[in-house]
């Protein structure tokens, strides 16, 4: 029966490759702040490609192909809002970078200069990605 279940909120997330060994990252408005991926909530109706393609558009302003699915992280302390499952997906972009929707600010980040304050569990997404792993 509907209702009657709890589940975990389906969220994608992208690593937006422009240049080699950097990724974009969002400064977020809402709590938790900090710096993220560009990503969010898969509307209902919407597959994970068609809102990957979208949350990139509305935070970052730039036009994403997706390249290939990444992973899927599940931890229910990830978000500490509520329990997320986020499917990650690699991208190349056109565009010009900018802040909107939930960002205030959108940044290109070297693998070496990664801001120390990341959202969600997402220092330890980048860290599987730079390093190989999945």
């Amino acid at each position: 029966m509907p209702g009657e279940y709890k589940n975990p909120y389906p969220t994608v997330d992208l690593i937006v490759e422009l240049e080699a060994d950097s990724v974009v990252l969002i400064k977020r408005v809402n709590p938790p702040h900090g710096w993220a991926l560009p990503g969010g909530f898969v509307d209902w109706g919407e597959s994970l490609e068609a809102a990957a393609i979208r949350e990139a558009k509305e935070e970052t302003g730039l036009d994403v192909h997706l390249t290939r699915q990444f992973h899927t992280y599940s931890d229910p302390s990830r978000d500490p809002r509520f329990h997320t499952v986020s499917t990650v997906f690699l991208a190349t972009a056109t565009g010009t970078l900018m802040a909107g929707d939930d960002a205030c600010d959108a940044r290109l980040f070297h693998r070496d200069g990664l801001p120390d304050n990341l959202a969600f569990d997402h220092a330890q997404i980048l860290e599987d990605y730079f390093h190989g792993r999945y």
